[in-house]
């Protein structure tokens, strides 16, 4: 359990974008980092870093109260994740073929030969990831062009369907987490503070270039389970914020 509350928490203190981040959990686990401290930290880093925290605070005019809740959403579904990961999941998240091909040892070089590979690293992780990111990008900008806001707010007459309607627009719109919330409070007198909540909570970890760069690491039964809790944690967690609230 501590393990699971360190990778929830350490993305206080390393600030990252979902647009990278499943490139880092894919090195972390192949540093031998237990999937129930990486994947923590995959949801829970693009959201509660300080500088998340303060657009978010920023963008619902200088409220503290979107911003704790947002931050809350995440660790729900992080400690979720981890405690399914620790004691229900018995296998590798990874795919076998994306270990056997990255596993370098790097200790034998002179420190200016680390330099060069980490630069190395660097560049390659840049193509590896750049493809999917652009992919994503393009089918989000499509959907911003080609579908009428007047479409998304007249299905959205109950507060299951408003926010189920988030969640999908969260994945479809596939925004960065440092930008998402000022879209978030343009929502909101459309569809009210439960709605979406859900589409800043689930935005930073389901999104089309999360799913393209997880298929490329991790296995797709991994990912079925990830989609599904993820999904329902964020739903009941949006409908109880609606009903106390």
């Amino acid at each position: 359990m501590g393990e699971n509350l360190f990778g929830t928490f350490v993305g206080i203190l390393f600030p990252s974008c979902e647009c990278g981040i499943v490139p880092i959990i894919n090195r972390f686990l192949e540093k031998k980092v237990p999937s129930y401290t990486a994947v923590p930290f995959l949801v829970t880093a693009p959201v509660i870093n300080p500088i998340v925290l303060f657009a978010t605070y920023s963008a619902f005019g200088n409220s503290f109260h979107v911003a704790l809740l947002r931050a809350l959403g995440s660790i729900v579904v992080a400690v979720i994740l981890g405690i399914f990961l620790g004691f229900f999941w018995q296998e590798p998240i990874q795919k076998e073929n994306r270990l056997a091909c990255h596993e370098h040892d790097f200790s034998h070089l002179n420190p200016a030969k680390k330099v060069f590979q980490v630069f190395v690293q660097a560049i390659d992780e840049f193509f590896d990831t750049g493809r999917y990111l652009v992919f994503g990008c393009l089918f989000a900008s499509v959907i911003q062009v080609y579908v009428p806001t007047r479409i998304l707010t007249s299905i959205s007459a109950t507060p299951l369907f408003a926010i189920l309607l988030l969640m999908l627009l969260a994945f479809l719109l596939s925004l960065c987490s440092e930008a998402d919330a000022f879209i978030g409070a343009s929502l909101l007198s459309s569809f009210g503070l439960a709605p979406v909540l859900a589409f800043l909570v689930i935005g930073p970890m389901l999104d089309i270039k999360n799913i393209l760069m997880m298929k490329n690491y991790l296995k797709a039964r991994f990912i079925g389970h990830f989609i599904t809790i993820v999904t329902l944690v964020v739903l009941v967690y949006s409908l109880l914020i609606g009903v106390i609230l």
